[in-house]
């Protein structure tokens, strides 16, 4: 969930990246333009996603199907498909949602289940997708998205300056390992470990969450009993915030992934828990610390494993009445043959990967990515969007808990324990508030439920 940090912050700036992507496609002049073998296509405007509109004219001479793409950063995205899906304009043929929209608006019927088309288009290969993605954006039995890139969670590491101090990192390491290996090599020019601190359901809530999960927390019993104040929540909070204020970065209270990512780049922290996708920056041409990073599992302590599991996907509105030609897009760009395109024309460092089990067997990829490629794939395959941490829980979710309400409560409680961070409150009583939020939610819940 790092790419939020990633995103144009000015809506004048997306709207001028699709005036100029249309203007240099040619393709329909925007939303509603062309006939029938014409398809429009709403995406956030990650890198990746900038790399598929360059590439888009070869689904184009395939097909002959053209496509308008309108792109915008990441919250405007979400506010807009929104708006697009609730109403079931029609506008949009095909979105990009994430893992954290797709069952809540299958369970709308706002999207098409795919499983029709997938049984239909052998060459997709769905069982080539990765169980964990495939799981994620699964609702009732039935799929209604396919991955255009995923990521999970790993501990990144200086793999240097842990030997200069005579430190192995354990294969499998736990968050006192962690933390006893932080107080090691922290020292004046270079903290111990950077973690997020910014405020956010998908900031300081996506590594936090996992902490909470493995720690034997969650936010939500499965009779939809809050449990923010309970002993293991409490514990997981409290040891990631001392962790934080110890030994990690400077600024943490405001530090996100994209912070995180300088610190370690530059030098100035030692150990990094973030997001897999964070590897390919680190092991970049021209990056001050490639090949000098190690990469170990999300750390644990009451789980076996603790990353979480985070992916950008094509969904085709249900509203829709060009379904078939926009499953060829969904499948064109999901495919393996996709990914050998970008990694011909762009480069294979840039291959959206993260979601099928053949990416990492591709020579070509793992020249690129050997590193890390291992363990991101291994990172994902351990992640368990169902059952994530010790008990039953109401909706799925590791990093977030899968229900409507979740970002403005996260997000609310974030801001807490964010100043719990900066020394302003204590853990304590950021977690009082945050559990009168989650009751007034399980509230709801329990009472549509008869609970």
């Amino acid at each position: 969930m790092h790419r939020r940090t990633r995103r144009m912050t000015a809506v004048g700036s997306a709207a001028l990246l699709v005036s100029s992507v249309s203007a240099c496609a040619g393709w329909g002049g925007g939303v509603g333009g062309g006939g029938g073998d014409t398809i429009n296509v709403l995406m956030v405007n990650n890198p990746q996603m900038i790399d598929l509109q360059k590439l888009a004219p070869e689904f184009t001479k395939e097909t002959g199907i053209k496509v308008n793409f309108t792109v915008l950063p990441e919250n405007d995205l979400r506010d807009k498909a929104s708006q697009e899906f609730s109403s079931q304009a029609g506008q949009y043929d095909v979105a990009t949602l994430s893992n954290f929209e797709i069952p809540i608006y299958a369970k709308s019927r706002w999207v098409a289940p795919l499983d029709s088309y997938i049984a239909k288009d052998p060459g997709f290969d769905q069982a080539d997708i990765l169980k964990p993605m495939t799981t994620a954006l699964t609702a009732g039995g039935k799929v209604y998205g396919e991955p255009f890139y995923g990521e999970s969670s790993f501990l990144m590491y200086r793999k240097d300056v842990l030997a200069s101090k005579g430190i192995t990192m354990p294969a499998n390491p736990t968050w006192q390992q962690v933390a006893d290996i932080a107080a090691k090599v922290d020292n004046p020019r270079m903290a111990g470990i950077c973690l997020r601190g910014q405020p956010g359901w998908g900031q300081l809530f996506a590594p936090l969450t996992t902490v909470i999960n493995t720690f034997g927390g969650t936010w939500f019993d499965k009779d939809w009993n809050a449990k923010v104040d309970s002993p293991e929540f409490t514990q997981a909070t409290s040891f990631y915030v001392n962790l934080v204020r110890k030994y990690g970065e400077k600024g943490a209270p405001q530090a996100g992934f994209t912070e995180c990512l300088n610190n370690l780049t530059q030098g100035s922290v030692a150990m990094w828990y973030d997001a897999t996708s964070a590897a390919g920056s680190l092991e970049a041409d021209g990056s001050p610390v490639k090949g000098k990073i190690g990469y170990a599992p999300a750390p644990v302590v009451k789980t076996k494993s603790s990353g979480w599991l985070y992916t950008w996907s094509w969904a085709i509105e249900q509203a829709s009445t060009k379904k078939d030609n926009a499953w060829k897009f969904v499948s064109w760009a999901s495919s393996k043959k996709y990914e050998n395109l970008v990694g011909t024309r762009i480069g294979w460092s840039s291959v959206p990967a993260g979601k099928r089990a053949s990416t990492y067997t591709n020579p070509q990829y793992l020249k690129s990515a050997g590193a890390f490629a291992a363990q991101t794939k291994a990172s994902i395959q351990s992640a368990d969007p169902v059952n994530p941490g010790v008990q039953p829980r109401p909706a799925a979710g590791i990093q977030f808990v899968d229900i409507p309400e979740f970002p403005d409560l996260g997000t609310q409680v974030s801001q807490e324990v964010s100043s719990a961070i900066a020394g302003k409150t204590s853990v304590h009583n950021a977690l009082d508030l945050g559990q009168q939020l989650a009751d007034d939610v399980a509230k709801q819940y329990q009472k549509r439920e008869g609970k």
